[in-house]
């Protein structure tokens, strides 16, 4: 995987702020809590988006569905200076009705459209090679229904058709070149 320098320095603090607000210090699952605490905190919060953008970004866990990963995997190679316009994300990156109204919150601030960028990018990173599969929203064990990087889904633990699979990933892989086609990039043949 391939990643800029901006964002190998920020996932890590990322991981850790997760890990920080998941449980308290009698080792309970207080995550759910954290956030709710985090996302009332929103004022003072958006201070800090240009200086600690992790520790802020921690508010939309559990908030982005991403739908096209290819375009993750693109955006996730830029420095922070080569951000494409985050309404140009709207194919790839999909909010929860919760974190759009969040986002209306943060797009206000002058560096809000780069926040949500970086924002949806480390969560990205953070469900591409979790440290526990767990569904973010819930902070539970994952179902198997989805995959928020739009990986394997899965059935009542049986797999989809492969060849229904192999379809939707070319279709994805398809959608994904042609935005990133739109966008500037060379297209990959």
């Amino acid at each position: 995987m391939s990643m800029s320098a901006f964002f190998r320095a920020l996932r890590t603090s990322y991981q850790s702020e997760i890990d920080d607000l998941t449980f308290d210090s009698e080792g309970r699952d207080v995550l759910r809590r954290r956030l709710l605490e985090k996302r009332s905190q929103i004022a003072f919060l958006s201070q800090m988006i240009e200086s600690s953008p992790e520790m802020v970004a921690v508010v939309f866990h559990g908030g982005f569905h991403f739908e096209l990963p290819a375009v993750m995997e693109q955006v996730l190679t830029l420095e922070s200076d080569e951000f494409p316009d985050w309404d140009s994300l709207a194919d790839a990156v999909q909010l929860t009705p919760w974190a759009r109204d969040l986002a209306k919150l943060f797009l206000k601030e002058p560096q809000g459209a780069w926040f949500m960028t970086v924002a949806a990018v480390l969560e990205y990173l953070y469900h591409r090679a979790p440290p526990h599969h767990q569904d973010p929203a819930q902070g539970l064990p994952h179902d198997g229904q989805t995959t928020p990087t739009g990986g394997r889904h899965l059935d009542h633990g049986h797999d989809f058709d492969a060849d229904d699979e192999s379809h939707q990933q070319h279709d994805h892989e398809e959608t994904s070149a042609e935005w990133l086609e739109d966008q500037g990039f060379d297209r990959k043949d």
